[in-house]
């Protein structure tokens, strides 16, 4: 790391900010997860964007050990590891089942069978400069599905209206990482960090946009998917009156007062 400071000054800089707000887009989510852990519910919200994020960090760490001076890329990444960890953890304490399975598949499929292939494949069928090559597209690859992840998240504000399950916080801290790591990549003349980071930029503009377009906005009735189902008892009433209104011209209490008469004859 003292070579990269004596030699490229700001790169070095860049790099320090970029570890700092990267620190922050990691920590960004940390009041959705606090809600999560008092109300017991991962309600609406999708464990995707983490494990993708969490299978970047290991790719780039991967790639900063192969390349010389990338210490600050370790260090960042290392961090997003064990935060996205602590994350996936709480999701998977707190989500239905069925999301329990799913993000359990994600995990086995993307962080222990594409990433160990990766690895294998590059060990075993690349040498040298190469490797780190092959390596940096396959991280600006990964690095671009993070941006995209969250495009679930941007297609229920607009469905909704509603920013509800999009913090302008990391909405906020995304964007503003996106330019110093693109700088911090020019300035050490590194196409695969700088490259993601444009799109990076792009999709930060995109949610913000949508977040000052919809905060004030009341939003439409939600559809009642999987993780937002009702309360099966609630769902039992639901359907109970329901019937009641097709089927029947008795008033409400009707059925009470029948089953008291009959209790008293």
């Amino acid at each position: 790391m003292g070579v990269l400071s004596l030699h490229h000054p700001w790169a070095f800089s860049f790099g320090i900010l970029g570890n700092i707000i990267s620190f922050m887009v990691y920590l960004a989510p940390v009041p959705t997860f606090y809600r999560i852990y008092e109300r017991k519910s991962t309600e609406g919200f999708q464990s995707v964007p983490y494990v993708v994020a969490l299978f970047s960090a290991m790719l780039w760490i991967y790639y900063a050990f192969l390349k010389a001076n990338a210490y600050l890329l370790i260090t960042i990444n290392s961090i997003g590891c064990l935060i996205e960890t602590v994350y996936i953890v709480m999701y998977l304490i707190y989500a239905p089942k069925s999301a329990k399975i799913f993000t359990a598949k994600i995990l086995l499929l993307m962080n222990v069978g594409i990433f160990g292939s990766i690895l294998l494949l590059t060990l075993l069928l690349c040498k040298g400069a190469n490797r780190v090559i092959i390596l940096g597209w396959v991280c600006v690859g990964f690095s671009i599905s993070v941006f995209v992840a969250p495009l679930s998240i941007i297609r229920l504000v607009i469905r909704t209206k509603s920013v509800e399950f999009m913090p302008l916080s990391l909405s906020f801290f995304l964007t503003l990482a996106a330019v110093v790591w693109f700088a911090y990549g020019l300035l050490i003349k590194d196409k695969f960090v700088a490259l993601p980071n444009v799109l990076g930029f792009l999709f930060g503009m995109i949610q913000m946009v949508l977040y000052i377009t919809y905060k004030d906005v009341k939003p439409v009735a939600k559809p009642i998917t999987q993780e937002h189902k009702l309360p099966e008892h609630i769902v039992a009433i639901v359907k109970v009156d329901a019937t009641r209104g097709r089927g029947s011209s008795k008033p409400p209490h009707a059925d009470k007062e029948e089953k008291g008469n009959k209790i008293r004859g």
